[in-house]
């Protein structure tokens, strides 16, 4: 079996700075216009020859997650066996700290992970640009998870720009113990008037802010339009949002579809201390402080396998 050593990559969960949702198309998907920032909050995923495709996970919430084809790491790697033509396998394993269902991306981030992985593994030799085209094929937030750092992002979010940012920005995460699901919060901004919303378009303002490095000002534009549709799902997200705010943070936004709530703070010690005071409320399963932006998909060591 032509597989090489285990391999082990690490790929980062994601904020959206702002998200902006058009009407549904035909095909009842949304165009999407949208600021991702990767952030220092990851999914390793391990890769070891082996004689077929399996998965095992460990984590918070591993017991959440799926082990069998509806797992996004497990289809990115047959989605690369069918590509390439190869047939060896491949034991997965993912070592989580993204949540699930929250919002970040960590599925895509698996997915990502895994791509990467398996081509190392199995000696493929696809390029960046072969691997962020399977990408898109799994997923809207996959490519992404694959570049990292802060792009825009347009069509279903998988049209990926580079965005210039200076600085680091440190955000304080409120995650949840239950998850939302993507589709049920989309159904709901549908209901709530989302069929007949403009086309999305995002603020110049907010890029700017990056370009400038400027927090301050970069929190005069977080947005994202899923979020009373997620609240009116999960009207105890107020509370998070409310906590967020007494704790003198610059500004909060859900992630994504949610429910993880990501507080922006001046720099580490002042988000150390928003977290101290969301923490205190106890209005989340837990707090975290994570910064970005965050490099994307990276093989992190190559180690003897058995």
């Amino acid at each position: 079996m032509s597989t090489g050593p285990e391999v082990r990559v690490r790929a980062p969960g994601k904020i959206n700075l702002a998200l902006r949702v058009g009407p549904p198309d035909g095909d009842g998907y949304h165009p999407l216009a949208t600021v991702f920032q990767a952030v220092s909050l990851h999914e390793d995923v391990i890769a070891a020859p082996a004689l077929d495709l399996r998965l095992t996970v460990e984590g918070p919430d591993a017991d959440r997650v799926p082990l069998d084809d509806s797992n996004l790491a497990l289809r990115a790697a047959r989605l690369l066996q069918e590509r390439t033509g190869i047939t060896a396998g491949a034991h997965l394993h993912i070592v989580k700290q993204v949540p699930v269902a929250g919002g970040m991306g960590g599925g895509s981030a698996d997915a990502a992970a895994a791509l990467l992985a398996c081509d190392q593994l199995w000696g493929a030799g696809l390029d960046r640009t072969e691997l962020v085209a399977l990408a898109r094929e799994l997923g809207a937030d996959v490519p992404f998870a694959l570049t990292g750092l802060t792009a825009v992002g347009t069509g279903r979010g998988d049209v990926l720009t580079s965005a210039m940012v200076s600085g680091t920005y440190h955000w304080v995460l409120a995650v949840q113990d239950v998850g939302l699901s993507t589709p049920e919060v989309f159904a709901a901004f549908d209901d709530d008037g989302g069929r007949a919303a403009p086309a999305p378009h995002l603020d110049d303002a907010l890029l700017a802010a990056l370009r400038a490095g400027d927090p301050h000002e970069v929190a005069r534009h977080l947005v994202n339009d899923l979020e009373g549709p997620a609240l009116d799902l999960r009207p105890e997200l107020r509370d998070v949002l409310a906590a967020a705010d007494r704790a003198g943070a610059l500004a909060a936004v859900l992630s994504g579809s949610g429910p993880t709530v990501a507080a922006l703070a001046v720099d580490e010690r002042h988000a150390r201390s928003v977290a101290a005071v969301v923490r205190e409320a106890e209005v989340a399963r837990d707090v975290l402080v994570v910064s970005g932006p965050a490099p994307g998909a990276r093989v992190l060591e190559h180690v003897s396998g058995g």
